[in-house]
């Protein structure tokens, strides 16, 4: 029960350190972006994963975790994987308007569910299912404004999908099959993300903006607020990976969305963003969904492990009875033994 508990203590300090690292880079990147003129989303990721690696370098030499070597074709793979689902989900938005943007966004839970269903055989409820079925309207009535479409924009957001879908099982599913904790996959894989989005960055940033990032004025408010936006993404990565750990990438979807609702509180009272009736509805049916979906997932969890249990205690009985009948078996045979000696 001990166990138990400090795992649930750990599952919940991930998902508050996930909520409040990435609703404070949207606020930093949102003020950098909007406020101070600097628009290059994807170069600005690489910068926060080459600070990533770089910290967990130090953490590493500090002994504050040990290094775990994994199979360099698996983590190189996984790294670009991870890359390239940035680039993709920033040139869906892009070339997408923002409301078939958050579409996008939204489509990525039940594209996941189907991948585990097929794939890796999990079995989702009718209650979780009907629960992301209400998170997703929620979420969908509160941000999505308009929807145009595009061919090369619907391309472009079924491959972030698709990369961003996989991405995250394979997160899960390479720490548990490897048994790597989030910080050493982390550790391995962040510099082969940060070298593809450093070398693809400037160009794609290009194509978006029409600027260069190497021809940009930067100010010292500007410069400030990028080394800020690096110290916080370090958070969010890391975050990011212990949620996927510890939960599943369903659940850090579910995670991604309660951000969305909390950036969209943030940005009408700190950034006096507009906000309407429609925006409050759609975040009291996301906030609905979301406690439904935590409620069934903690009801299941509860059940399997009753479940695990009692399967445990049987198995204990029935050594126990095994080892009963042998003592009893050793018992009688020794009477029988005394009295055949005795006769002799």
């Amino acid at each position: 029960m001990g166990e138990m508990s400090s795992f649930q203590m750990g599952v919940v300090g991930a998902l508050f350190l996930s909520v409040a690292s990435s609703v404070s880079i949207v606020i930093c990147n949102k003020a950098l972006m909007t406020n101070l003129g600097f628009p290059f989303a994807t170069t600005l990721t690489s910068w926060h994963l080459i600070v990533t690696f770089c910290t967990l370098h130090v953490a590493q030499r500090l002994n504050l975790f040990v290094s775990k070597s994994i199979d360099m074709k698996t983590v190189m793979l996984f790294g670009i994987l991870n890359g390239v689902s940035i680039g993709f989900l920033n040139l869906s938005l892009g070339f997408n308007s923002i409301g078939f943007y958050q579409m996008t966004k939204l489509a990525i839970i039940p594209f996941t569910v189907l991948l585990e269903t097929i794939f890796l055989k999990k079995q989702f409820s009718q209650k979780i299912k009907l629960s992301l079925f209400l998170l997703l309207v929620g979420v969908g009535i509160a941000s999505i404004t308009d929807l145009q479409l595009n061919l090369v924009g619907s391309i472009l957001s079924l491959l972030a999908i698709i990369t961003t879908c996989v991405g995250q099982i394979l997160t899960n599913t390479i720490q548990k099959k490897l048994n790597v904790s989030s910080t050493q996959l982390l550790y391995q894989s962040t510099p082969f993300q940060a070298a593809i989005l450093f070398v693809s960055g400037p160009v794609v940033d290009q194509l978006l903006t029409k600027q260069s990032v190497f021809a940009h004025k930067y100010s010292p408010l500007v410069l400030a607020f990028i080394i800020m936006s690096c110290m916080i993404a370090v958070s969010v990565n890391f975050s990011t990976f212990l949620v996927i750990g510890k939960t599943s990438p369903v659940t850090y979807q579910v995670l991604g969305h309660l951000k969305t609702c909390l950036v969209l509180g943030f940005g009408y009272t700190l950034l006096h963003d507009p906000f309407t009736g429609r925006n409050i509805i759609g975040i009291l049916v996301a906030v609905f969904g979301m406690g439904l979906y935590s409620y069934f997932c903690a009801k299941e969890n509860q059940k399997k492990l009753s479940g695990d249990l009692s399967l445990s205690s049987q198995v204990k009985e029935k050594d126990s009875s095994a080892l009963l009948a042998g003592n009893q078996d050793d018992q009688n045979h020794e009477p029988r033994k005394s009295s055949k000696e005795s006769n002799i």
